[in-house]
């Protein structure tokens, strides 16, 4: 396939599938045995690393009005009740370091698990079951809402958690790094709910969580590819005009995905849920474990 294509095609992947809790570095994985291409060179490797970093940007600019609203109200909160370490603000960094420091540490058994289809397909199964089951046990409260008595659910705005949930959902985000095919996404989500949390909360918080995680984590790969740095790395002076072109399609094509699957999934999920994911992904990984295993 044209390189121009290939960049298109993996840039839609990455920005739609992202943020939505199907794991995008399976999808990519997939679409790579059954389009029969590598991404395992040097340069695609730090292609993939490009194309999320243009995901990631979508999330500040989508959630600026949000962002803007809790540093300016930093540290009190909004209703004044807050502290320097309860504040929203802070909850997302004290979760991105308990996801960040195992997940630092882990990093040679999470390279060996990005190779395997059974690991991808097994995560995206398992997964899928867990996140049916949790949103499935929390769809009465959805329905009766924050006004119902002894409700299943204790946090209805992301402005109302707790130090204990964000430590909870950080920790839950490390399956996300450990086992791809998880996705941090179905991580912080189901987390978030089997911790007291709304949909709506639980998911507004992995989006906030998303960004200093996957900015660390793609910006520390990146700058290792560029420096040399990497046993597959490529200098940014061995890439030609036709390689920044690539990689500068893929990037403002997965910003653009990522910001409309945001926006969309945002509004979905308030009014569906997220079995529908949960069903996808089930399908999806039991489809990868056979193909995985030869059966077709």
């Amino acid at each position: 396939m044209n390189d121009f294509l290939l960049s298109i095609l993996l840039g839609i992947i990455e920005g739609l599938t992202e943020f939505l809790p199907v794991s995008s570095t399976a999808h990519l994985r997939i679409v790579e045995a059954l389009m029969n291409v590598s991404l395992t060179s040097g340069y695609w490797k730090m292609y993939t690393v490009v194309i999320q970093l243009g995901a990631i940007l979508s999330l500040p600019v989508y959630f600026a009005g949000r962002i803007r609203n809790f540093a300016g109200t930093f540290p009190r909160g909004a209703g004044g009740e807050r502290t320097w370490l309860t504040h929203p603000l802070s909850l997302t960094m004290l979760a991105f370091v308990i996801t960040a420091v195992p997940a630092f540490l882990l990093t040679k058994i999470i390279g060996e698990h990005l190779e395997s289809l059974y690991v991808m397909g097994g995560s995206l199964l398992a997964g899928g079951i867990a996140m049916w089951v949790v949103d499935a046990r929390n769809t009465a409260a959805e329905q009766a809402g924050a006004s119902a008595p002894a409700s299943r659910i204790r946090t209805w705005h992301m402005e109302e958690m707790t130090l204990g949930q964000a430590a909870w959902i950080g920790a839950c985000q490390v399956l996300s790094a450990v086992f791809p095919g998880t996705s941090r996404a179905m991580a912080t989500i189901a987390g978030g709910q089997l911790a007291g949390m709304s949909r709506a909360a639980a998911l507004e918080f992995s989006f906030f969580l998303s960004m200093p995680t996957m900015a660390a984590a793609a910006g520390y790969q990146l700058l290792k590819f560029l420096l040399g740095k990497d046993e597959n790395a490529i200098g940014a002076g061995q890439i030609d005009a036709h390689g920044w072109i690539v990689l500068g399609i893929g990037f403002a094509v997965s910003f653009v995905a990522a910001y409309g699957s945001v926006a969309w999934f945002m509004a979905w999920v308030r009014r569906h849920g997220f079995v529908p994911f949960a069903i996808y992904r089930i399908v999806v990984g039991a489809t990868v474990l056979a193909w995985a295993a030869g059966i077709f």
